[in-house]
């Protein structure tokens, strides 16, 4: 305990200080006052009482006398200091004493002074105590068991101050901040200092001294709480795991650490760890069994960021489940993962319910705790997988979404070759792409060991030189085939291998069978030959035939259509599906109105496939989108003159010439280019849309045997509502879009709620093309009563879909809508209608 003597004479002598470094002190008396003030912060004092007074004036006065030094920065006696008195004697009360009280008062000082010559000095000062490296020796002054003797309060707000440090500077200086306390630079440089501090921690260990890393560890665990991990873990993480690998002070200091984290912020630590480490070996040497002995850290590692988050790398993967897989007292939560996962990735609900990107997420995690899986614990979880495999691949293969369908095929291979249930597998067939060549590749083990050699610039090391590598020269394919015929003495000398031999490739079969030159007999070939030859080039020449004889063809217009309609393609014909539907859609173009009514009568029939009735919708949209085009050649007819071919020719040419002498005597200063005026052309469309659009209104509502619309068949609902959004964009300007519109939003305002992602994509892109396709008056007096419903529907949408498309979507929508009635509102006639 401190002598009262003692102590009284270090604030006596303080005081006297303070008087002397008045705004008026002379600077002699301002010289002394500083010298006598960093005599107390000596590193070795002189007797034992100097040793007692100095830890007096750390504990009473120094945080005091700092801020009378900032409160008193303006003084005359300041200034009249040379640069190095300044730096000695003023600067170094800073950056000599307890680091925890110069940081605080440095801080506050640099939020209460203003802009200017003052706070500048203030900045340079905290610039070169977090270089020069007090930040370590502050976090170090913790470390010890006998550490300072401060209240909870006092290190939550040094805490922050550590954290916050970056934010509060570029707060104050804005523009003027300098480099050093950007992020980019103070979170590595302080995760330095961390190190630090853990290798004199770990040395005092070994010297058996006490310590305790809580105030570190809540420095680290506030860092990555606040979002600071990406900056701080990769620092921190190849000096942990290199040490970590041969000495055991380490791994009990890292483990120590991990375990004082609070547990408000374990969860902001531990992501930020596992992405940072280069393989489950490291994770396992940094984190120990944490996963065992700290709740929190379980449900992070074995639940939340496996099933609820989704954010995360496939490395990230590999590294979280090869670390419980890594040991045998953690491989029973690999089992426990594995039951969850497997759960989650059956779930019908889920399927239908969570983002597609979550889905191919826990597809991989469930496809790598597989492949961790040893042979016995595969055979006692072999019941749960298959049952798990039966269930998930049903419900993916019912969805609509092509991707999801095929995680589920590759999943369901991946399982059943890995269960190898009666040396029987699974195989679907579907094209291969880069989603699906990684899923396929997560069943086969890789080595993560960080241990592996990297050059400096991070490039791996060339593989091994083959021993005999191949030859590479200039000569053709056929010289080195003569060459080898030449070395070997067995060799024909009278083959004919050294002929060249003829370029084949684009010669063409001939066809024994003439294509038929009559709609009739291509009628007649697709009902009843038998003769595949006939059945395609029928095929192949039916469209050009119903476009050049459009009197021919709408005599058998609906009947040719039926056939096409129910034609299935037993001779394995190429390109049939779009020979056939290009066919159909010539045959709608040419005879619009009969051939439509039937299409749309029969695509509620009984008795027609799924695959028919969306052939129906493609060709009814295809068709729709050409009779809106303008058509090929002169908008105008051609009508029957007197003139013959010779004399149009030679009027053309004459017209020629006549122009190009017109343009060669023509001086123009500049020239733009030159572009013929477009041809006005009739909409074909727009007469007969309501034969594409209400029919398909009708009957939706009608449940059939074979055929639920508004049931189990969503992907036929999607596709007719998008096809609906279609027939209305194409109708823009069209007598009949006001009506057409108000019906297709009352349609899709009874399905906006489904569970199907594409149903809910064909709504959204329905609602857009109301939008785009109605006219702004029309929606203001026709659909006023469910315009602001509407729009609270797309706000909600645009912020709480699952589904990411149907977010952009919903966006779309409430743009075009604003877009809309902004503009109406501000027409001329806005006060009639809103009267």
């Amino acid at each position: 305990m401190a002598s009262p003597t003692l102590t009284a004479d270090v604030r006596l002598e303080v005081s006297q200080c303070f008087q002397s470094l008045t705004l008026s002190a002379p600077k002699e008396d301002a010289i002394r006052a500083l010298q006598t003030l960093c005599s107390y912060l000596d590193e070795a004092p002189e007797n034992a009482s100097a040793l007692v007074q100095k830890e007096n004036f750390h504990r009473s006065h120094f945080t005091r006398t700092l801020q009378f030094l900032v409160k008193n920065i303006q003084a005359d006696w300041l200034h009249d200091l040379t640069v190095a008195q300044r730096s000695e004697l003023w600067d170094g009360l800073f950056l000599r004493g307890p680091p925890e009280q110069a940081l605080l008062v440095l801080m506050e000082g640099i939020g209460a002074l203003r802009p200017g010559s003052n706070l500048d000095h203030l900045v340079s000062i905290t610039e070169r105590f977090i270089k020069s490296g007090r930040m370590a020796v502050l976090l170090w002054s913790y470390c010890p068991a006998a550490g300072p003797a401060d209240s909870p309060q006092l290190r939550e707000a040094l805490v922050s101050r550590i954290v916050a440090l970056p934010d509060l500077t570029a707060n104050k200086l804005q523009h003027k901040n300098k480099s050093s306390f950007l992020p980019q630079q103070y979170y590595p440089l302080l995760a330095k200092e961390m190190l630090t501090a853990l290798e004199r921690t770990c040395k005092a260990l070994k010297d058996g001294t006490s310590c305790s890393l809580t105030f570190v560890a809540q420095t680290l665990g506030k860092l990555c709480a606040q979002g600071h991990s990406g900056l701080l873990l990769p620092a921190m993480t190849p000096k942990m795991s290199s040490s970590t690998r041969t000495d055991m002070v380490w791994q009990r200091v890292c483990w120590k650490l991990l375990e004082n984290v609070p547990q408000r912020w374990m969860e902001s630590v531990l992501t930020g760890l596992v992405q940072a480490v280069r393989g489950p070996d490291a994770l396992g040497r940094i984190m120990g069994n944490l996963v065992l002995t700290n709740k929190t850290a379980q449900f992070v590692i074995t639940h939340k960021v496996l099933l609820l988050q989704y954010k995360f790398e496939t490395r990230t993967l590999r590294v979280i489940l090869g670390y419980l897989a890594a040991d045998k007292e953690r491989r029973p939560l690999l089992i426990q993962v594995l039951r969850s996962v497997s759960q989650a990735w059956a779930n019908p609900s889920a399927v239908k319910h969570t983002p597609l990107e979550q889905q191919l997420y826990v597809s991989k995690a469930l496809l790598l705790c597989v492949s961790l899986l040893e042979d016995a614990e595969l055979q006692e979880l072999r019941s749960e997988l298959l049952q798990c495999m039966l269930g998930g691949m049903q419900s993916h293969l019912d969805s609509n979404l092509v991707r999801i369908r095929h995680i589920g095929m590759v999943v369901g291979e991946c399982l059943s070759s890995r269960m190898n249930i009666n040396g029987t597998k699974l195989q679907f067939e579907f094209e291969q792409d880069e989603e699906t060549r990684e899923l396929v590749s997560l069943m086969t083990p890789i080595n993560m060991d960080e241990s592996e050699p990297e050059s400096e610039d991070g490039v791996s090391p060339p593989q091994e030189i083959r021993e005999n590598p191949p030859i590479y020269n200039d000569s053709s394919p056929n010289e080195q085939e003569t060459r080898s015929s030449k070395n070997e003495p067995d060799s024909d000398l009278d083959s004919d291998d050294e002929f060249t031999p003829y370029d084949m490739s684009g010669d063409q079969e001939i066809n024994k069978a003439s294509p038929p030159r009559y709609l009739r007999d291509c009628l007649e070939n697709l009902i009843s030959s038998e003769d595949p030859e006939r059945v395609e080039l029928s095929l192949m020449v039916t469209e050009s035939l119903v476009r050049k004889n459009v009197f021919a063809a709408k005599e058998v217009s609906v009947q040719l259509t039926k056939v096409l309609l129910h034609m299935e393609d037993k001779y394995n014909i190429n390109g049939f599906l779009a020979l056939r539907q290009a066919t159909m859609v010539a045959i709608v173009v040419t005879d619009c109105i009969p051939v439509t009514e039937y299409l749309t009568t029969e695509f509620y029939s009984l008795n027609y496939s799924l695959r028919q009735r969306l052939d129906i919708l493609e060709v009814l949209a295809v068709a729709a989108q050409e009779l809106s085009l303008p058509t090929p050649g002169n908008a105008n007819p051609i009508v029957a003159t007197d003139v013959t071919p010779d004399s149009a020719n030679n009027s053309a040419h004459w017209q020629q010439v006549v122009e190009k002498r017109i343009q060669a005597k023509t001086k123009r200063i500049s020239k733009g280019a030159v572009q013929p005026p477009a041809k006005a052309a009739a909409n074909r469309y727009a007469p007969v849309a309501g034969y594409f659009f209400f029919p398909l209104l009708r009957n939706y509502d009608k449940p059939q045997v074979t055929f639920d619309l508004l049931g189990s068949d969503h992907l036929v609902l999607g596709r007719l509502i998008h096809t609906l959004g279609v027939f209305m964009h194409l109708a823009v300007n069209a007598p009949v879009a006001a009506q057409m519109g108000r019906a297709l939003l009352d349609f899709v305002w009874t399905v906006r709620y489904q569970t199907d992602q594409l149903v809910r994509r064909g709504v959204l892109f329905a609602v857009c093309s109301v939008f785009m396709s109605m006219p702004s008056q029309n929606l203001l007096v026709d659909l006023a009563d469910q315009l602001f419903e509407t729009r609270s529907w797309l706000a909600d949408v645009a912020e709480g879909d699952l589904d990411a498309d149907c977010q952009s979507l919903a966006v779309q929508c409430l743009v075009l809508l604003d877009k809309s009635l902004k503009k109406q509102l501000q027409s001329p006639q806005a006060l009639s209608i809103e009267s």
